[in-house]
């Protein structure tokens, strides 16, 4: 059992808060009152930044402290919407999300995982009819094993889980999100994952 704060209660946060209470953890979601992330995260081993990804970098800079020492699981993707509501470019080209996190939070952990999939599949990857890929990058080696394991309790099978090595490597996940709204155009919110065939 894991204490886990989740940052954000959209359809992301919602679905992994319950999966991972499911699953046995003791999770905590933080509300939009002032101080509930910095109280949320201030209490857990791990924090999932499942926040809107335009927001995430100056949200979680402003939890210096309380995610000292802690795992930052970031599943966020950065980006620039356009008229539809669709991502249109990434907010940080030539980097990540995940990198500039790991910046501005020198003391804390960061793994990106998550985030190449549509919502529901992020708990539920044997709803697909082919076998989904989930991605790690982070430069913590033991902060990835904890996440491997929770990803795990997700239902995430180990022959699906792929570690791409450091924080540096999340640039090439994060810029996967480029093909969300035109697979969404041509096929519908239905789920589905960014796969490697082998």
């Amino acid at each position: 059992m894991t204490t886990i704060a989740v940052l954000g209660n959209g359809r992301v946060g919602g679905n992994l808060a319950t999966a991972l209470t499911r699953a046995g953890h003791e999770v905590t979601v933080a509300d939009r009152t002032p101080g509930a992330a910095a109280d949320t995260a201030r209490t857990a081993r791990v924090v999932v930044n499942a926040t809107p990804g335009a927001g995430s970098l100056d949200r979680l800079a402003a939890l210096r402290e309380e995610l000292r020492d802690k795992i930052l699981v970031d599943v966020s993707n950065a980006t620039v919407d356009g008229p539809d509501g669709l991502p249109a470019e990434l907010l940080h080209p030539g980097s990540s999300l995940a990198e500039q996190l790991q910046e501005a939070l020198p003391d804390t952990r960061v793994v990106k995982t998550l985030n190449t999939m549509l919502f529901p599949v992020m708990t539920a990857p044997g709803m697909l009819a082919q076998a989904p890929d989930v991605f790690l990058s982070g430069d913590d080696p033991e902060a990835k094993q904890t996440v491997r394991e929770l990803l795990g309790d997700l239902g995430w099978r180990t022959e699906w889980i792929t570690d791409l090595g450091g924080i540096r490597t999340a640039r090439a996940t994060e810029a996967a999100i480029l093909f969300v709204p035109h697979v969404i155009r041509s096929s519908g919110f239905t789920p589905f994952a960014i796969s490697i065939a082998r």
